[in-house]
């Protein structure tokens, strides 16, 4: 099926001559103008334009093209102006991507005061990071950089991950082998015990282990949870390990519901970053979005 966005971008694209004026007209970046492009192209089974330089020139179809929708493109983007200029204008829509649990902890219990609406997705970040860039997303919120001419992140906070035990776990004994800084006889006791992990996704623990005892963790977590909120929500409850991030546990530490079993001989700190596209129409929205994630620091 035909997106109509696609036909939007072809205009653009007409009008400017460059890929480049075209992402600028739409607020996009220009890898999305060419995907729409492209898969226009592949739609219409036609090229419809020769790429001489910078330049984007229409073939005869193109031009076909392009004089047989105009009109109704035209018609079509005046009647959504127009029909859309009480909600829309006024009701900008932001799409956010993060991952879930930053989504329970942080903005779950603000968005209903926003003044606009909002849309939140989950993901992989480079996958998120190719959605910003292309427009898909507006703001995403990570802990990894992928650099892109197009996007510009800003960091705001960190995060620590850090190992924890349930209410049950003996920590003393822990403390006891613990102290003679033996790493073997650590990772011995570690591994006797029972592990928490969330489906699909060990990078947590392996980036831990990794840092601690130069190698990958050799064993799988005994219970496999949807993500990391529910191992908090075990831990406390209950006896097992887990490494997760320190902000999705820091009340449950401080009330001792679960426990800091153990920092690691060197902390392993992530930064948080905020990543927007260099050329947004949605700043204030998203610079109200990005207050309330800094104050919660």
């Amino acid at each position: 099926m035909v997106n109509l966005e696609w036909y939007r971008t072809f205009k653009a694209v007409y009008k400017t001559g460059t890929l480049t004026s075209a992402a600028e007209v739409l607020f996009i970046s220009q890898p999305g103008v060419s995907l729409h492009l492209s898969s226009l192209e592949t739609y219409v089974g036609y090229k419809l334009f020769d790429r001489t330089g910078r330049k984007m020139v229409p073939t005869e179809k193109g031009k076909v093209l392009y004089n047989f929708i105009i009109e109704a493109l035209t018609k079509l983007e005046e009647a959504e102006k127009n029909f859309q200029r009480s909600t829309e204008k006024n009701t900008p829509t932001i799409s956010v991507g993060m991952c879930f649990e930053t989504f329970q902890i942080t903005l779950e219990q603000y968005i209903s005061t926003l003044p606009f609406n909002v849309i939140i997705q989950f993901g992989d970040y480079p996958e998120m990071v190719e959605n910003l860039e292309k427009g898909i997303l507006d703001l995403i919120i990570t802990p990894q950089m992928v650099v892109k001419n197009a996007i510009e992140y800003q960091a705001f906070s960190s995060e620590t991950i850090v190992l924890v035990g349930g209410s049950e776990i003996d920590d003393l004994e822990f403390n006891s082998v613990a102290k003679n800084e033996n790493l073997e006889e650590i990772e011995l006791w570690l591994k006797q015990q029972k592990w928490y992990g969330t489906t699909g996704d060990m990078e947590h623990l392996r980036r831990f282990w990794q840092l601690n005892f130069n190698k990958h963790p050799d064993f799988r977590p005994n219970y496999i949870v949807p993500n990391l909120n529910s191992i908090v929500r075990c831990l406390s409850i209950g006896k097992g390990l887990a490494v997760v991030p320190d902000f999705l546990c820091r009340k449950e530490i401080d009330n001792g519901t679960i426990k800091l079993i153990w920092e690691g001989k060197t902390p392993l700190k992530n930064t948080l970053y905020f990543a927007t596209r260099k050329k947004t129409m949605y700043e204030e929205e998203i610079a109200l979005i990005k207050k309330i994630f800094i104050e919660l620091n």
